[in-house]
């Protein structure tokens, strides 16, 4: 079903409701707006719970979806209630209304599934397949490292290149090359706040575009790490959200992606990375630097009630962030593959290679990895080679995480089909760690099946999965 809209008055948002009931017993998923916190979950009926893009109903040995077609115009999401469902389509343009003049906003497709003797595994995965009808994918499994959870962006040229030469080591031979990631440290600007400009490196980096060359001859793939829409550039106050409810990091430091002028001066960036010689780079903090904040507390609202709006008002949020979108995709041509972080995935799918589809795991705590790592991989695995490759974050190999539990994060991650980033501490590798990254390369560099979570509806850190044939169990507690 195609949704479209036609007003004379700005809209905000626009709500189709559907009349039935489902089984009393029946338990509910949906996705999230953005990342996912360690929030996934199959629960019970609850009205007030928004369901963001899509969701799965399950009772009996019988389950449907429902969702809405990627890259809508809205940014849409459902409830279900005793008496019926609702599907909410958000139009607004910031926290107001968006002007549409006399222009017809296709808003969104409305898809769903049901397959008799599917289970909620099948049916969340069939259901994202048919909501995303062109993915954009990898040619190859993505693996490889990237130094965050254990530099935390006190890197350098040659701590990179030290990574670089750790991830050939450790790598199978074949044509299928490792990835070193340069994560947040590398440009000239840390603080107010962790932006651009991005043709400045610290003076620890150099001339980027030869620490990609140098990272090639090893026979290592650079990836590169930028912030796009924060900036201390001096750049015309124009292209700038204003300060709105006290956040610092809006006042004067974020940039307005409906201003084409904006979208511009980022290509720049996006074209430059790759003349560099980065193959992968990794976007990131778009969504709070867009909305202030992030996902846990978006509600059913992600724009808020605190007065704003972008500069061009006869777009709806959605469109405006698709727009955006393009241009990354476009400006990074096709021998650049991208990874959303702080994104939503629904708006970037078709456009994007990976998504990292959860918060932060840690190469501090190992509470953090558990509950956003673990989770994430096992909710949004539906979304694997559907709409992306979905990317569960890194395994941060270091001396403050337990290496038992690590080793197990580090199996799943190479055995599930998914991209394999790790952030080993030089100093947290011994001979043990050595041969496992040996043997987890040697895995995640070549296609292997969706590992499925068999116990994921009753838990939000499912330890039973199943791979091909085999059964695998994890103990994730310490």
């Amino acid at each position: 079903m195609r949704i479209a809209l036609s007003a004379a008055v700005p809209v905000r948002s626009v709500t189709l409701r559907w009349k039935g009931s489902f089984p009393s017993a029946s338990r509910f998923l949906g996705d999230a707006w953005e990342r996912a916190y360690g929030d996934l979950e199959w629960r019970g009926l609850v009205a007030e719970r928004p369901l963001p893009w899509y969701f799965v109903a399950t009772s009996g040995g019988a389950s449907a979806g429902y969702g809405v077609e990627t890259g809508p115009n809205a940014l849409c999401h459902w409830t279900v209630d005793d008496s019926g469902m609702n599907l909410v389509l958000g139009v607004g343009n910031g926290s107001g209304g968006v002007q549409l003049g006399e222009r017809e906003l296709q808003v969104a497709t409305v898809r769903q599934f049901q397959q008799d003797g599917f289970s909620p595994f099948e049916t969340a995965r069939s259901l994202c397949a048919i909501l995303c009808p062109n993915p954009r994918l990898p040619q190859q499994p993505v693996y490889g490292g990237n130094d965050w959870y254990y530099a935390y962006g006190q890197n350098s040229r040659d701590s990179i290149l030290r990574d670089a030469a750790t991830m050939r080591e450790l790598a199978p031979d074949g044509d299928n090359k490792p990835f070193m990631v340069i994560d947040d440290g590398w440009q000239g600007c840390r603080a107010p706040v962790n932006g651009g400009p991005w043709h400045i490196s610290t003076p620890a980096f150099g001339d980027m575009g030869e620490v990609a060359a140098a990272m090639k001859n090893m026979g290592v793939r650079p990836g590169l790490w930028f912030r796009p829409l924060s900036t201390v550039a001096n750049v015309p106050d124009a292209w700038r959200f204003g300060r709105r409810g006290g956040n610092q990091h809006l006042a004067g430091l974020s940039l307005d992606p409906s201003v084409p002028e904006v979208l511009d001066f980022i290509a720049q960036d996006m074209r430059r990375f790759g003349e560099w010689g980065y193959e992968l780079v990794k976007h990131d903090f778009s969504m709070w630097d867009i909305f202030a904040k992030w996902g846990p507390t978006y509600g059913a609202d992600p724009s808020g009630a605190i007065p704003w709006h972008f500069a061009d008002r006869t777009r709806t949020t959605a469109e405006i962030i698709r727009v955006f979108f393009h241009m990354l995709r476009d400006s990074a041509g096709d021998d650049v593959m991208l990874i959303g972080c702080n994104t939503i995935g629904h708006l970037g799918a078709g456009l994007f290679e990976l998504q990292r589809t959860g918060d932060d795991t840690s190469g501090h705590e190992w509470e953090r990895t558990r509950k956003m790592g673990v989770n994430t991989l096992a909710f949004r695995m539906p979304q694997h080679d559907a709409f992306f490759a979905v990317d569960a974050d890194c395994v941060g190999l270091t001396k403050h995480v337990p290496w038992e539990l690590n080793k197990q994060w580090l199996d799943l991650l190479a055995r599930s089909g998914t991209p394999l980033f790790v952030s080993p501490d030089p100093e947290a590798l011994g001979a043990p760690q050595r041969e496992a990254l040996r043997e987890a390369f040697a895995i995640a560099a070549t296609p292997q099946p969706v590992a499925e979570p068999l116990d994921w509806l009753d838990t939000t850190c499912p330890t039973q999965w199943k791979m091909s044939d085999k059964i695998r169990k994890y103990h994730w507690s310490e």
